[in-house]
């Protein structure tokens, strides 16, 4: 059961011989005559706990999708009692929809049926027992088994009652002379069960209708009280599977015993920070999805809880944070990137999708994280010369010829003009103009007048990533030219895009004017090693003001003194928890890049920060991430694409569109705490290398189960006592001081590495063999060698 399919949270994916492939799904009947069955982001409540492997899986489901909250009643409320804060349209509008509204939340708490499924894999692997519990009296459940994807990805299956069991055969997709077999056993006898001719006819008989009888698919109906559950067990095999009928209290124990093997030999954490760790994991896990034509996993986009596997920016951080998770998740997402045909009116290159400049960029930056980590070159071989192929197409942006890139021209749509970065409405390229582009790759986009500071940091980044792997792979001649490249870039864009009286990167129109919009992309240059150390510490003042980027909530998507910042709607500055509050359903005023913090532009700014060794103020910033995103997860149970800049708002993207509930990349913000727990080093010196520690992390904080270059290591971080531990063998404390350690080497008999300390520091080494090592270590930054 490798995997689960888009969507199917509730179920269980089987794949048996040949790929014959079956599915098992809980469905829920609401008191409205409707069923959840697949595609229910809106009626996910609680995730987890969930390992990445599938050995376990908890989700709490509901029959209200909130889509009317408390918090919506709330606003509502507040722009009827507050007139003055409020335009009269909002008023007037406020005191229609109230009524109406409040309506549709009662009905939806009064009609109210929840659900609780776990399921353990058991055995080698091909069975699972699971348990559904309902939470409220009157609760309808069917146990539905049929196939994941149907006939349009050519599946077929026949499926029969035995007495109160479900049998089901299939043919092998890939070797169809095999045949697959699965039987699920139920303790509890059902209400009524059935089989059916098609998934339409099995959904018409659970809502009240009539079904045509057939093969296609089954289901067992089983009506529930309050704390009343179904157990069963399910199996797949070459043969029929022998499955006996599941006890439930040792269906109880296997899934206790499962469950608590999480935190045993999964990612886990505890404090203010590492807790993360356990809601990464979940989330992460929940999003694991099964390629059917490829037959692996990888992390799904999210967009509306599935989206399939997008091949722009956006999962490079999927594969970075699986990576924290699941070196096999990690490794099998991106390499099923870069088996990924080009999407449609595409220029036709496999793996990162050519229409954003810098999906090649990032999944460079992530495969070479994957060998960084790992030490598995298999990802860096696959993914190289595609990589290359990119990074030669890229110059047909550079308009005038000088060796910077100008933005491509998206369209009239101003909305739209920041989408080769992903970027969308970003201010900085709504006046762009368009100039007329010959020749290039057959991308139908013409260049426009704009030298774009975060284009140039990419393409940077992607030469200097090609030059790492072309040095790993052997390809002298490649890194010699990469290596140039990059030394190019680097000294343009000094020369051409830092605006000194600003202090600042900025982009600049072909006539040399500047363009004097300042967004978090005036910090990508230090993601890509550009700016010089007194640059990068004078940008380093600029994100540390309160008047452009600081705050309790960082970083927004465009500075808070910029005119643009929260323009993308009506601001009400006298209400506490609604200020950008506008209309029910309607976005609000910091939505997409107009103040919204998202996570992929932290992560990049994170890492710029850390790159150049800003330790303390890199553990600020990754505390502010973190808290954002534990806040949605602990109080909504959401992982959302992106979140407001400023804290104590009610009213956030994922309450108004709820199609950004569980968005992957949402995860890159808390993975910055953790990577200030343990990392991998992406930058310079020896990749082999571990970055641990932090000056800044509030209280003490753990992470556990990392798996890097074949051992397993775990992190405690405090305010005087930091400790490393490989294999469940402490390696390294630091008592004393707060300490961050970066180019850590441990060998049999000793260790080398740099450290900093917020003070006086004790540091030992305990290598394998050979006696412990200390050293007292000063405050400030030293080299240590034990």
């Amino acid at each position: 059961m490798p995997g689960v399919k888009e969507q199917d949270w509730t179920g269980a994916l089987f794949v048996g011989e040949g790929e014959s492939r079956f599915a098992v799904r809980v469905v829920l009947l609401t008191e409205a005559g409707t069923v959840i069955r697949e595609k229910m982001t809106n009626n996910l409540w609680r995730i987890g706990p969930m390992a990445p492997d599938g050995s376990f899986k908890q989700v709490h489901i509901s029959s209200d999708d909130r889509s009317v909250t408390p918090a919506h009643l709330e606003a509502l409320q507040e722009v009827i009692a507050h007139p003055d804060w409020f335009s009269a349209d909002e008023v007037t509008d406020a005191t229609a929809k109230l009524p109406v509204l409040q309506a549709k939340y009662d009905l939806a708490q009064a009609q109210k049926r929840d659900l609780v499924v776990r399921y353990a894999r058991t055995g080698d692997g091909s069975s699972v027992v699971a348990t559904v519990t309902a939470l409220a009296d009157d609760t309808t459940v069917f146990l539905e088994v049929g196939t994941p994807w149907g006939a349009a990805a050519g599946e077929s299956a026949a499926f029969a009652l035995d007495g109160h069991d479900v049998t089901g055969s299939a043919p092998g997709l890939v070797d169809t002379a095999s045949t697959g077999h699965i039987r699920l056993t139920p303790a509890e006898r059902p209400v009524s069960a059935a089989c059916y001719a098609s998934v339409a006819d099995l959904t018409a008989a659970m809502t009240g209708g009539t079904g045509a009888p057939g093969t296609a698919t089954a289901a067992l109906r089983y009506d529930l009280g309050k704390g009343e559950s179904i157990t069963f067990a399910a199996a797949v095999g070459g043969r029929p599977p022998t499955v006996g009928t599941p006890e439930p209290h040792e269906v109880e124990r296997r899934l206790a015993t499962a469950q608590a093997a999480i935190r045993a030999t999964q990612l886990t954490g505890s404090g203010p920070v590492g807790q993360a760790a356990d809601a990464v994991r979940d989330a992460l896990s929940l999003n694991t999805n099964y390629d059917k034509d490829f037959h692996r996993n990888y992390v799904l986009w999210g967009w509306g809880g599935g989206g399939g596997l997008f091949t722009g920016w956006d999962s490079s951080f999927d594969c970075i944070d699986a990576g924290l998770v699941s070196q096999t998740l990690a490794t099998q997402h991106e390499t099923d990137v870069f088996d990924q045909p080009a999407p449609p009116n595409q220029v036709d290159l496999k793996g990162p999708r050519y229409d954003q400049e810098n999906s090649a960029p990032m999944h460079a930056y992530a495969v070479w994280r994957l060998y960084t980590k790992f030490g598995d070159r298999g990802v860096l071989e696959k993914a190289y010369p595609h990589l290359v192929t990119f990074h030669d197409l890229m110059p047909e942006w550079d308009a005038d010829g000088d060796g910077l890139l100008e933005a491509p021209y998206f369209g009239d749509r101003v909305g739209g003009r920041g989408n080769h970065l992903g970027l969308d409405d970003l201010p900085v390229y709504a006046d762009y103009q368009r100039v007329p582009k010959a020749g290039g790759s057959g991308d139908p986009r013409d260049n426009t007048n704009l030298t774009d500071v975060p284009l140039n940091a990419y393409y940077a980044l992607l030469a200097e990533t090609l030059a790492k792997m072309a040095r790993v792979l052997g390809r002298s001649a490649d890194a010699r030219r990469f290596a140039a490249q990059y030394a190019t870039i680097k000294r343009l864009l000094n020369e051409r895009l830092w605006h000194p009286g600003k202090g600042l990167y900025l982009s600049r129109y072909l006539d040399g004017t500047w363009n004097e919009v300042v967004t978090p992309t005036v910090f990508y240059p230090l993601f890509a090693g550009i700016a010089t150390p007194e640059r990068a510490r004078t940008l380093i003042t600029h994100l540390l003001d309160p008047q452009m980027f600081w705050g309790d909530y960082v970083v927004p998507s465009i500075a808070r003194n910029d005119p643009t910042y929260c323009s993308g709607g009506p601001v009400h500055p006298k209400s506490e928890h609604f200020r950008f509050f506008d209309r029910y359903g309607e976005g609000t005023a910091p939505e997409q890049w107009k103040g919204a913090i998202w996570p992929p532009m932290n992560a990049t700014v994170y890492d710029g920060v850390k790159r150049y060794g800003f330790d303390d103020v890199a553990g600020m910033f990754a505390t502010r991430s973190t808290a954002m995103y534990l806040d949605s997860w602990t109080n909504d149970g959401w992982f959302p694409e992106s979140f407001d800049p400023e804290p104590g708002q009610s009213i956030m993207g994922p309450a108004v569109d709820t199609a950004w509930r569980t968005y992957s990349w949402s995860n890159a913000m808390p993975v910055q705490g953790l990577h200030e727990l343990l990392s991998d080093n992406p930058w310079d010196g020896d990749p082999s290398a571990l970055m641990f520690g932090s000056l800044s992390l509030p209280g003490t904080n753990s992470i556990s189960n990392v798996q890097m270059r074949g051992h397993r290591y775990d992190v405690s971080a405090g305010p005087d006592r930091t400790t490393l531990a490989r294999d469940g063998k402490v390696v390294f404390r630091a008592t004393g001081a707060r300490v961050a350690v970066r180019n850590f080497l441990l060998t049999d008999t000793g260790a080398s590495f740099d450290l900093t300390a917020d003070g006086v520091a004790h540091v030992e080494v305990l290598p394998a063999h050979g006696r412990p090592r200390s050293s007292k270590a000063a405050k400030g930054r030293s080299h240590i060698r034990l």
